[in-house]
């Protein structure tokens, strides 16, 4: 059973999640918050699977409490309700340790897959907004020595990570490198750990900060370490 956390200031809003997901066979909403501060009791208290965090919320705003349950060591997945006017404060949620981020008007199936996706231990990378939002709000690195953590990276791990900064799921770049998606999910544990991140979203921002993926690079041409 895949359990959920609601936090969101609008109560119709985590009324119509919970009726939504509720429905669905295998997950299960287990706690509704109001603000950011009691969302990040309520996640200490009942450990869920999956957060649905809004951003702007009284007391404590969804970006600062996911950075306190992460940095509390929670094992619950972050995931960031946000609208196409709110685009500048995902950026900031990703850093702080979000799993992804979905759109409140979302579909009811496009909610589901993304609860299912996350509380798998998958980051949200697909949709290409995600893509448009990395690449415009990381400054462009000074070019110079990748960091040693990434550089210690294989090249088959550095072909990895350039195809999972830019969306490509486990399936995609078992595909695109012709192997098996068991062997992907090991180049993938292998570089989180060189790397010290706790997801693939992690991994995904730090390639583009160090300068591994530079907005605009054409597909799969990572630079090489100097």
């Amino acid at each position: 059973m895949t359990t959920v956390l609601l936090v969101d200031d609008q109560e119709l809003v985590r009324t119509g999640f919970r009726l939504i997901l509720d429905l669905e066979p295998g997950i299960e909403v287990v706690g509704e918050a109001s603000h950011g501060a009691e969302g990040v009791r309520l996640a200490s208290e009942l450990h869920p699977d999956v957060i649905l965090m809004d951003v702007r919320m009284p007391v404590l705003d969804g970006i600062r409490a996911t950075e306190q349950i992460v940095a509390g060591g929670s094992a619950s997945r972050v995931l960031i309700l946000t609208t196409f006017d709110l685009d500048e404060f995902v950026y900031d949620a990703l850093r702080v340790g979000a799993s992804g981020f979905l759109l409140k008007d979302a579909p009811r199936d496009q909610l589901i897959a993304a609860v299912r996706v996350v509380a798998g231990g998958e980051s949200l990378l697909a949709p290409p907004i995600t893509r448009r939002l990395i690449e415009r709000f990381i400054a462009q690195p000074t070019p110079g020595r990748l960091p040693d953590a990434v550089a210690a990276l294989s090249d088959r791990e550095r072909e990895v990570l350039g195809l999972l900064a830019r969306g490509s799921s486990n399936a995609e770049i078992a595909t695109e490198l012709f192997v098996s998606d068991a062997t992907v999910k090991t180049h993938v544990a292998r570089l989180l750990a060189k790397l010290g991140v706790r997801d693939r979203m992690q991994a995904v921002i730090l390639a583009y900060e160090s300068g591994f993926i530079r907005p605009g690079d054409a597909p799969h041409t990572p630079p090489r370490p100097q």
